[in-house]
């Protein structure tokens, strides 16, 4: 045993040991083994530890200060540091002490003793320079996962509404013009189709597929355009002679024809008992078919012929576009436009009012401009435009929800379905061989029909019904096959 005088004075002599940063509730004392080595040779034994596997390589460069491993991501399993090792007779070793230090230093208190044994397969890399789990989508957001933040959903994602993407119907449409200023297709609020082939006019009732020819002009005439007045039951045909025809569909019965143009009428547009015509002599007549007048006043401005007409929902404003590459808004008692737009570059054709928000106005350019644009008439402010890529055509909102649906020309004939205001695509239907020139939408608001030069008349549905507001109807051109219109 050693000698008390001695050890004093050796104490007292020697440099001072470096002596463990333990936490306050160890004490050196606990750390003593019986016939364990000295206290020095502790430390030693230690440092040895903490040096481990940090040795230099000439053929590696360590950059310490450079990349931060991630804790979570790490395999510390590879340092083979148990928290408690125990010996074969079942007593806690001695080392367990050194262990349990030695990874609370290295690797904090909260490292897990091991892998998921059902995870995939463990790197030999002790390191891990990024944390590979996988996070719930709301997890990115800046909020967290915090509940209490008003006006942030946590729920996922609705999945967007499906398309059909070929028509559930197709009807060949022999002498279909293909002419991008006539308007040959409309589709009535007692869900009958009229459609202007040639120089006859012919009616196909969607209830029941039958097909009635209303009329026929004769071998010095033809038909430019046809509308259907709001109550289903009257329908206005625009011929090339300059004339408009009133013809009663339930009795296959012309009421009255009305002159005052000079040159074809290609678009007309009802407002009630009102009746307006657009003609390539330049000019809009107004006509009330109560009166005996054939018409009750001439809007002029447009320089070119006009090609599309109508009217808003509550029957306050008529837009007019003209080959003039003009867009005019005019009011009730208007004879000149009360708001000019000029930003398209080829003919205006394609016009929509949305029934959703007052004064919201939708317009389409030519092969030139191939953009839709939306206006404000309420403050006369251009409120977006959107490069589609291709002649725009027709445009049509839906009644149920807030999208909108454009037929295409050169050159790629295609419909595209919008969803408003971000005009995101929904869908891009093809099948058409010819461009997109006629298009019109059923009375329940989720069917649209097409019409183009290779005569034939596609039916696709588009839009949510207005209970649902989710279709997913699968039918596809083969389930009711093809059929002919005349």
């Amino acid at each position: 045993m050693d000698d008390p005088a001695l050890s004093n004075q050796r104490n007292q002599s020697s440099p001072a040991t470096p002596h463990l940063n333990l936490p306050s509730r160890m004490s050196d004392s606990s750390l003593h083994l019986e016939n364990g080595p000295s206290r020095s040779s502790r430390t030693m034994h230690i440092n040895r530890l903490l040096n481990y596997n940090y040795n230099s390589s000439p053929s590696r460069t360590i950059y310490s200060d450079r990349f931060i491993p991630s804790r979570s991501g790490s395999n510390f399993a590879l340092f083979d540091i148990s928290n408690s090792p125990t010996s074969a007779e079942g007593k806690e070793d001695g080392s367990g002490t050194y262990h349990s230090l030695l990874r609370s230093a290295l690797f904090g208190p909260d490292t897990p003793d091991k892998k998921d044994p059902l995870g995939p397969p463990a790197c030999r890399n002790i390191f891990r320079f990024k944390t590979e789990t996988k996070r719930p989508l709301h997890s990115l957001s800046p909020f967290g996962l915090d509940e209490s933040v008003p006006g942030i959903s946590h729920s996922p994602v609705k999945a967007s509404r499906k398309v059909p993407r070929s028509p559930y119907k197709v009807l060949d449409a022999p002498a279909l013009q293909d002419d991008f200023y006539l308007n040959l297709v409309d589709w009535s609020s007692n869900n009958v189709l009229a459609v202007g082939l040639g120089n006859c006019v012919y009616l196909w009732n969607a209830c029941s597929s039958k097909v009635t020819k209303l009329c026929d002009l004769g071998i010095d005439d033809s038909v430019c355009s046809v509308g259907w007045a709001q109550r289903g039951t009257h329908l206005a045909v625009g011929t090339s002679n300059g004339k408009v025809q009133i013809w009663d569909a339930t009795r296959c019965r012309r009421v009255r024809t009305m002159e005052g143009h000079r040159l074809r009428v290609g678009a007309l547009a009802w407002s009630s008992s009102l009746l307006s015509s657009g003609s390539r002599d330049k000019s809009i007549l107004q006509r009330d078919i109560r009166a005996q007048d054939d018409f009750a006043s001439k809007l002029s401005g447009h320089k070119s012929e006009v090609c599309g007409l109508k009217w808003s929902y509550d029957n306050r404003e008529l837009a007019s576009g003209g080959n003039d590459n003009k867009l005019f808004v005019w009011n009730q008692h208007s004879t000149q436009p009360v708001l000019k737009y000029c930003d398209h570059t080829a003919a205006v054709k394609a016009i929509a009012w949305s029934p959703h928000l007052h004064g919201l106005l939708a317009s389409g350019g030519g092969t030139a401009d191939r953009c839709i644009r939306f206006w404000n008439t309420t403050t006369n402010t251009h409120l977006s435009c959107m490069d589609t890529g291709s002649q725009v055509c027709n445009l049509v909102w839906s009644k149920n929800v807030n999208e909108l649906v454009s037929t295409h020309g050169y050159s790629q004939n295609q419909i595209i379905v919008w969803r408003y205001p971000m005009m995101s695509k929904l869908a891009t239907l093809t099948g058409h061989t010819y461009r997109v020139l006629y298009l019109a939408i059923s009375p329940d608001g989720q069917t649209i029909v097409t019409g183009a030069g290779d005569e034939t008349l596609r039916f696709w549905i588009v839009f949510p019904s207005q209970k649902s507001q989710n279709t997913d109807s699968e039918i596809g051109a083969s389930s009711l096959g093809r059929t002919t219109i005349r």
